[in-house]
């Protein structure tokens, strides 16, 4: 195995242990805590349109914060796997009522019907899950790619901010790179915020 992959897959599970070692009650702790680190993000006044995804595997919970964005009257949008491009992702709204179905991995998502639909350059900020991330900004998914994939369509320029949610366990000294990965400009972690853009020295 190419020596990248292999040291990836073994960050993956070393990171996906330390998650899975949390405590119910630290879990829950860090789940009310990004919705403040979140709250003080100064995009989030402005944004309307937020991008966000149910916890799987033992993410960080993101429902504190969904009950919280839509009590302030945002609009919010799950990832759903794409029907025709595959490794894609579309975004659907999601509000209170909307039915949930499990997709192929198990995770619930809402039918992706097309007057619900929201082009991913179209979205204010897009929260993104990830297993592990580096002080450059480096992110290390699950490995499908569906993030990568999704977020290189985005102009150049494009006003969506992609900012990485995860426990503060899951930064690691340096991410193994791909050539097709994405970095991110910010990472939002219970008791931290990161914003890399500001960390480059010319």
């Amino acid at each position: 195995m190419h020596d990248n992959q292999s040291q990836r897959l073994q960050l993956r599970k070393l990171i996906r242990q330390r998650r899975q070692q949390l405590s119910p009650a630290q879990q829950q702790q860090a789940a009310n805590d990004l919705v403040s680190q979140a709250l003080a993000l100064p995009a989030l006044n402005n944004s309307q349109h937020i991008a966000l995804y149910l916890a799987n595997d033992s993410e960080l919970d993101t429902f504190p914060l969904i009950q919280t964005l839509w009590q302030q009257g945002k609009q919010l949008y799950l990832p759903v796997l794409h029907p025709f491009a595959a490794g894609y992702l579309l975004f659907v709204r999601y509000d209170q009522d909307t039915l949930l179905y499990p997709n192929r991995f198990g995770i619930p998502e809402p039918l992706a019907e097309c007057h619900r639909l929201l082009p991913v350059d179209q979205l204010d900020i897009i929260f993104t899950p990830l297993v592990a991330f580096d002080l450059k900004g480096n992110r290390l998914g699950m490995g499908g790619g569906f993030y990568d994939r999704t977020l290189s369509q985005l102009p150049t320029k494009s006003r969506s901010k992609v900012i990485g949610l995860a426990y503060n366990c899951q930064q690691v000294d340096a991410v193994p790179c791909e050539a097709w990965d994405i970095p991110l400009n910010k990472v939002i972690t219970p008791g931290e915020y990161f914003d890399f853009r500001s960390m480059i020295t010319p």
